[in-house]
């Protein structure tokens, strides 16, 4: 029987820590059997939900982010989380190139999390926070 593994991480959200988020999580992430390009796709994945977090969530401003993930057997559960802004409308926000910054954003984050997850869940309050959580399983290699 596996054990599951998990960490918890949390920091300021400030646009410098999105690149330490992305490595840690690969790094926690590859205690599993992921292909290079399976790994990658795990980083933009979680570059774009924390980026999401702090630029629109905490629009740039002082908040915290809340890193969650683990692993069991052959799957990886991410979950992202801030207490900011939140989505007033979370099956527009999932459109593509739809940004509540639109004149500076292009509106990809939630297309890319969907395209290199196997799942994403989002829930959201308006002036509460928002919630990501991504799941991504080992696929069994091809014979």
């Amino acid at each position: 029987m596996e054990s599951t593994n998990w960490i918890r991480l949390e920091f300021p959200s400030d646009t410098r820590n999105v690149a330490f988020a992305r490595t840690a999580l690969a790094l926690f992430a590859a205690q599993l059997d992921w292909t290079l390009d399976q790994l990658e796709d795990i980083k933009v994945a979680v570059s774009e939900a924390v980026s999401n977090s702090i630029i629109h969530g905490y629009q740039l401003q002082e908040g915290i982010v809340h890193v969650q993930a683990s692993h069991s057997g052959q799957v990886l559960e991410i979950t992202i989380e801030d207490f900011g802004q939140g989505i007033a409308d979370i099956e527009r926000a999932k459109e593509t190139g739809y940004s509540s910054i639109p004149e500076e954003r292009m509106g990809l984050g939630f297309t890319f999390m969907y395209e290199y997850m196997d799942e994403v869940h989002v829930t959201s309050e308006v002036e509460v926070g928002t919630k990501v959580t991504m799941i991504k399983r080992v696929s069994l290699p091809e014979s």
